[in-house]
């Protein structure tokens, strides 16, 4: 039993650092990025912080893959495009890549010739995470290299994918485990709306008090290592 973890933004990283003390966490090696190994309720349990972006999330989730994870777990903040509110901790359950584009050549937004391209969190891991943290909103979270900070990208996003969320990893990890059939669950905490003011609500969305997201993923990660562990 292994779990990998991928994690995008430093900033996002460091207070599950502080969270995860108490186990004794080592230095894992993984490129130049910087990771974690430690054990948690007999579990082994990898973190990566992997870098802003799709390329670098699909590969820490690729390196996770080979290591035999048997779950792949993300958690971040988004931009809010729907039905969400700014702090809320959402679960979506959809991902697809919104920049990937080939209507020129006759194809529909995002879709990929003759491969899925709308990916889906693992339903068993949705429902432990939500008997930990209580229901959340689901959906479907939109993915692309770009920070969206604008009302007509949001609702762009909103109207042509009926997107939720938007963020920049989490349907490239979405992808590789779908290709490596390993299940996946993402935690995203909304930190803005995606809209003019995204960037500054964005930045100071760890300021506000109350559960950090860190603390939440925490204790679905616990959940899941103490039921697995046994």
């Amino acid at each position: 039993m292994k779990i990998g973890i991928v994690v995008a933004d430093y900033d996002e990283y460091a207070p599950f650092l502080e969270e995860i003390k108490q186990y004794s966490p080592q230095e894992y090696k993984y490129f130049n990025r910087l990771a974690v190994g430690f054990n948690c309720g007999g579990v082994d349990v990898i973190c990566i912080n992997c870098g802003i972006g799709k390329v670098n999330a699909a590969t820490a989730a690729t390196h996770l893959a080979d290591m035999g994870c048997t779950y792949i777990l993300n958690y971040g903040l988004s931009g809010g495009i729907s039905r969400v509110h700014r702090g809320e901790v959402v679960l979506p359950d959809k991902f697809l890549e919104h920049d990937f584009d080939l209507t020129g050549i006759g194809y529909k937004p995002c879709e990929k010739p003759s491969q899925k391209y709308i990916y889906e969190a693992d339903n068993k891991l949705l429902q432990k995470a939500e008997a930990v943290i209580g229901k959340c909103v689901g959906g479907t979270a939109v993915c692309g290299d770009r920070f969206v900070c604008s009302a007509d990208d949001r609702d762009f996003l909103r109207d042509t994918f009926d997107g939720t969320t938007c963020d920049m990893e989490t349907a490239a990890i979405a992808s590789v485990c779908d290709m490596a059939n390993i299940p996946f669950l993402s935690i995203r905490r909304v930190s803005d709306d995606a809209g003019e003011d995204a960037y500054a609500n964005y930045s100071d969305m760890n300021t506000l008090e109350g559960q950090t997201l860190s603390q939440v993923f925490m204790k679905v990660l616990f959940a899941l290592c103490c039921k697995e562990g046994q």
